[in-house]
């Protein structure tokens, strides 16, 4: 048996931290020879009333809206696979999770395929952004059954 877990799941969503996490979770895999998997999930349900009415992305009808979502959020996972390859890891799988809300999206996906470890960057929101809009970080570090490293700058 090994301390070390068999699969590592990124959480990744492009941002400057989650490239942090994504080097660790590349180098923690490549060390361990663990299977390193990837996931981003975005909200499958964008705000209707800026989706179709406001800014400068102007959608025909909601569902238009969700799946520009959905494409951009597939357009992230595609990055961070070639991130990942580029800095000398392999992918064992790459999940993209619209369904439902991303610290439980991410949650579910480590159980599912047995993770021992979930790699995330965190965005360092203030105790009262945090207590007000809450913080995915957070939340799977407290929902989450294997260890959770969570990577600041």
């Amino acid at each position: 048996m090994s301390i070390f877990p068999a699969k590592i799941l990124l959480a990744t969503d492009g941002s400057a931290d989650a490239d942090l996490a994504l080097s660790t979770a590349v180098d923690l895999a490549n060390c361990t020879n663990s299977e390193l998997h990837l996931i981003t999930a975005a909200p499958g349900t964008p705000d209707p009333v800026y989706a179709v009415h406001e800014g400068s992305l102007r959608y025909e009808t909601y569902e238009e809206a969700v799946q520009a979502v959905r494409d951009a959020a597939q357009h992230i996972l595609d990055e961070q696979i070639d991130k990942v390859e580029r800095a000398g890891g392999r992918v064992a799988g790459a999940h993209l999770k619209t369904d439902e809300r991303r610290d439980q999206a991410i949650v579910h996906l480590a159980d599912e395929i047995g993770a021992g470890l979930i790699v995330m960057g965190s965005r360092g929101l203030g105790g009262l952004r945090r207590a007000l809009m809450g913080s995915v970080s957070d939340s799977v570090v407290r929902h989450a059954h294997c260890p959770v490293l969570i990577v600041r700058h």
